[in-house]
């Protein structure tokens, strides 16, 4: 099992900035991928960054380039740096583990982002 908990969330006028964290209860070093997801009213879950144990990274179109997602290993965490915020970024971002063959969530914290 592996529990998340995300944090950072909040409200922030467009254009400027939050980080998100994800504390693990298991070494991270353990967790093949881990990353972000956000689900805006309306709309399905969709990925915005995932990091695999190598360090490679992956982000939707829409976030590149304004977004990154890094692991701090000895933190036992993962945290999503999101600059040059969009209203359209407003969302619950969850934090996802792929551990041990199946996917683990956080409960979710909101963004919401302002113009």
């Amino acid at each position: 099992q592996v529990q998340l908990l995300e944090s950072g969330g909040g409200l922030v006028q467009a254009g400027g900035s939050l980080r998100l964290s994800c504390a693990a209860s298991r070494s991270i070093l353990s967790i093949i991928r881990m990353g972000w997801y956000r689900q805006a009213p309306g709309e399905e879950r969709e990925l915005v960054a995932t990091i695999r144990l190598g360090g490679s990274t992956n982000y939707v179109d829409s976030v590149k380039g304004r977004f990154t997602i890094s692991r701090e290993n000895a933190e036992n965490t993962v945290t999503l740096r999101m600059n040059r915020l969009k209203v359209e970024d407003t969302a619950v971002y969850y934090c996802n583990a792929f551990w041990n063959g199946h996917d683990y969530w956080g409960q979710g914290t909101q963004v919401t982002v302002s113009s």
